[in-house]
């Protein structure tokens, strides 16, 4: 019995030290260094439903029938040999997908996420409107390419302004050689430009706020966290602002209770941070982000229970 934790090499959240406290072996690699210092060996035959080999990286070799349960974290990109040509190394990259990332995915174990469960449910046209039909509340949104259709429908919302902000779960891009985070900003409907028309936006009705919660799923245990922002920049995203912030424990009401374990299990996530508005005038919650990988370590007071049952799920502990 081993757990399998798969990220980069400096990522705090995937800091499970609790499974080896209580003797649970684990072993910790970073898929992006396949095929440099990490080597697959492994086969399948008639008759057989898994394959049998071994991982062997820098530190310790890994048999593909220990792995009991498998932490998919943040895997760093492969690194192919830096001699090949671009074609070569797309082509390279390719193959160590489908064989390296395709045999890790087929082992028959439990998964905090599967990749694919991670990626299906990273899509926010998705998740939104999963979320939607489990229950929860999602404010107005629009997903568009069309400049003109944009501005109506923020002209049209309660304050004339929406919330704009990426669909993919990528990080800064880069513009005028710099890099630039994709922070959520609002816009009002003269500023939108037209080359909204070059690919696809998501705007999204402003919803003044009294503040955020963070509530984190972990198998069937619930963990919140009210976000109060400290700053007029993190009152519209609270990441650009993380010393300003404070957090206290929650409750999470029972409907939204219910609508989150709903929708954990159509999407098939034995994890999920899920980020709420909650409503300055009325407290009603409105669900704006499904991160089926999200931290989980910023709020000081539920890191430690958090910990706990994520040790508790990947042991096997609970479903």
């Amino acid at each position: 019995m081993t757990v399998l934790v798969l990220t980069r090499a400096l990522d705090a959240s995937s800091d499970i030290s609790e499974l080896t406290e209580r003797g649970v072996p684990v072993c910790r690699l970073d898929p992006g260094d396949f095929p440099g210092s990490l080597t697959l060996g492994a086969r399948i035959g008639p008759g057989v439903g898994h394959w049998a080999g071994t991982l062997r990286g820098q530190h310790r070799d890994l048999t593909l029938g220990e792995v009991s349960a498998v932490y998919y974290r943040r895997p760093s990109p492969f690194r192919m040999h830096p001699g090949m040509t671009d074609q070569d190394t797309r082509w390279a990259q390719a193959e160590a997908r489908a064989g390296f990332r395709g045999m890790l995915a087929a082992l028959d174990c439990v998964w905090v996420n599967h990749p694919s469960r991670n990626a299906h449910a990273e899509l926010k046209p998705i998740s939104l409107a999963t979320a939607g039909r489990c229950g929860l509340s999602v404010p107005e949104t629009l997903i568009t390419n069309d400049p003109a259709e944009a501005r109506a429908f923020v002209a049209s919302l309660p304050g004339k302004a929406a919330a704009y902000k990426a669909l993919g779960p990528g990080g800064p891009t880069i513009y005028d050689g710099n890099a630039h985070a994709l922070w959520t900003t609002q816009v009002r409907a003269e500023e939108i430009p037209d080359t909204v028309g070059l690919t696809a936006h998501l705007f999204q009705q402003w919803v003044p706020k009294a503040y955020e919660v963070r509530v984190t799923a972990v198998g069937h245990r619930l963990f919140a966290a009210e976000i109060h922002a400290g700053s007029d920049a993190s009152r519209i995203d609270f990441r650009t602002d993380y010393d300003s912030l404070t957090y206290r424990p929650c409750p999470v009401p029972g409907p939204i209770a219910t609508g989150m374990h709903a929708l954990l299990d159509v999407l098939h996530l034995r994890y999920a941070a899920c980020d709420f508005l909650v409503d300055q005038d009325v407290g009603r919650w409105y669900l704006v982000d499904v991160n089926p990988n999200g931290q989980w370590g910023f709020v000081p007071e539920l890191r430690e229970p958090i910990t706990h049952a994520l040790a508790d799920l990947l042991e096997g502990k609970c479903p």
